[in-house]
């Protein structure tokens, strides 16, 4: 069937009054939902509107040339993290605990043994011989996410799977505190693989250390829960941290690994520790 110029012309202004009508009833429909990618170079922040920097209409891009300029990717961040809001604000989260650190942590020496033996090493006799086990250990030292005291009884080394939890631990106690608004500060590890000379030492004024001790496998650390080191920017001021605070917090990232089955832990009430063994 051959169209006319007369027919297609009624159909093109049929169509056009059409969709005039349902932009007048609807207006709505004709707002712009395109959404935000990556193909424009950056937009502006005010009260939570984005407006184009590439737009072509100036007067909007030179009334927001006073607000803050930030890139997609940034705000796609901000999005993402767990540290800030969408708007660029930082996330404060409220601090929990636990309901009784006796009970979320009962894991007593014996359920600690099974894993320490299935995962560990054979119990050295002495220091030297740890020379030895040197192929099936790693040394632990101070770093950005936890802090190694000044041993006694023990020597800085573990197997790599109770490596990995130490350093896994420390950096969710860092990224904790964060989400939280309070000061960094690093766990501190008080005892780590034992000898049997050293526990043989150890029971003679400890009534904590067992004959058959879990430290012996290294697979066993000792995080302190009443002294923590503090993080500071030299020259910059930093508001104090109460003791309880910080172990509340990272009373809350331990279980979250107990729950997730990376280890058991025992409230040390005497000691002032948690005795955690990887699993």
């Amino acid at each position: 069937m051959k169209i006319t110029k007369n027919t297609f012309l009624k159909v093109f202004s049929a169509i056009v009054v059409l969709l005039f009508l349902i932009k007048l009833i609807f207006p709505g429909v004709a707002k712009n939902r395109t959404p935000i990618d990556s193909t424009s170079d950056s937009i502006a922040v005010d009260s939570g509107a984005y407006v184009l920097s590439g737009s072509s209409d100036t007067s909007s891009v030179e009334a927001n040339k006073s607000h803050t300029s930030v890139s997609k990717i940034s705000i796609y961040q901000f999005a993402q993290s767990r540290f800030f809001n969408p708007d660029g604000s930082l996330v404060k989260n409220r601090i929990y605990s636990v309901p009784n650190f006796g009970k979320t942590f009962p894991d007593q020496n014996d359920v600690q043994l099974i894993a320490a033996q299935q995962f560990g090493v054979k119990p050295i006799l002495n220091r030297d011989e740890a020379v030895h086990q040197k192929d099936k250990l790693v040394y632990v030292g101070s770093n950005p996410y936890f802090y190694i005291d000044k041993l006694h009884s023990s020597i800085p080394y573990l197997v790599p799977r109770a490596s990995v939890l130490l350093q896994d631990i420390g950096r969710s106690f860092y990224d904790s505190l964060q989400c939280k608004g309070i000061p960094l500060h690093k766990v501190i590890i008080t005892s780590v693989l034992r000898s049997k000379d050293d526990v043989s030492k150890l029971r003679t004024h400890n009534g904590n250390a067992t004959q058959n001790s879990c430290h012996m496998y290294g697979t066993t650390f000792d995080l302190c829960y009443n002294r923590y080191k503090t993080v500071e920017a030299p020259g910059k001021p930093r508001r104090k941290v109460r003791n309880d605070t910080l172990k509340w917090v990272l009373s809350e990232v331990l279980r979250d690994f107990r729950e997730k089955n990376r280890c058991y832990i025992k409230y040390e009430v005497h000691q002032g520790c948690f005795h955690i063994t990887v699993r």
